[in-house]
């Protein structure tokens, strides 16, 4: 594995392990001050949602990353090598384009909150539409942090955020599935240079599997 790939794949798994860590810490937290002190964290629910949220979002990109999502490949397994190639980009490039479908859905789902402009065309951009700006709707519970009040001034007209503005918690959207993309056109070229078989997961239990009959065998 290159050192780049051991960077990134670095990164991924430390912004996934610090969101499990506020997740775990957040509830725990919670946990104490309901049964211990009688009270609670009012946004603790909402913040912990949030973050899962980008947990799973994180999450199916960088399953992609190491294949790790879970697939059919009993038809695959029997054709010869060219054709499994053939059919894993042909499966690698559909990909490629439902990410970007994604990515176009989730931008457009966003940008408002931004105040910033949808993109136009329905299935793929053409340009950009004027859109009616959302970045006043705030969260439920969640506080405003004061060193965000900046975005105050950028996207909501300088009217002062009661709450948690939407526009944060929901920026995991387009840049989930930009990450998706990005990590479908990484694994095309692997399939495509012959680093990698597949966009599924490997056969890794079966090897660990053997590995162990093998170790037994020989003592």
């Amino acid at each position: 594995m290159s050192t780049h790939n051991q960077t990134t794949k670095g990164f991924e798994e430390t912004a996934i392990a610090i969101i499990l860590g506020l997740m775990t810490m957040i509830t725990f937290v919670n946990v104490v001050m309901r049964y211990v002190f009688n009270s609670s964290l009012i946004w603790g629910l909402e913040v912990t949602l949030i973050l899962f949220a980008w947990l799973v979002l994180f999450g199916v990109s960088y399953g992609v990353k190491v294949t790790a999502h879970l697939g059919v490949d009993a038809l695959t397994n029997i054709l010869p090598t060219p054709a499994r190639r053939f059919l894993a980009l042909v499966a690698a490039v559909v990909c490629i384009a439902y990410a970007f479908l994604l990515l176009k859905g989730a931008w457009d789902y966003w940008a408002p909150y931004a105040a910033l402009d949808r993109t136009s065309g329905r299935w793929f951009p053409t340009g950009f539409e004027k859109t009616r700006s959302q970045a006043w709707y705030i969260t439920d519970q969640v506080p405003m942090l004061d060193f965000l009040r900046f975005l105050e001034g950028w996207i909501n007209e300088g009217e002062a955020y009661d709450k948690f503005p939407r526009v944060i918690p929901y920026a995991i959207l387009p840049v989930g599935m930009a990450l998706l993309l990005f990590r479908f056109i990484q694994a095309t070229f692997r399939i495509w240079r012959g680093q990698q078989d597949s966009l599924i997961v490997s056969h890794e239990v079966e090897d660990e599997i053997d590995h162990l009959q093998d170790t037994r065998s020989e003592t």
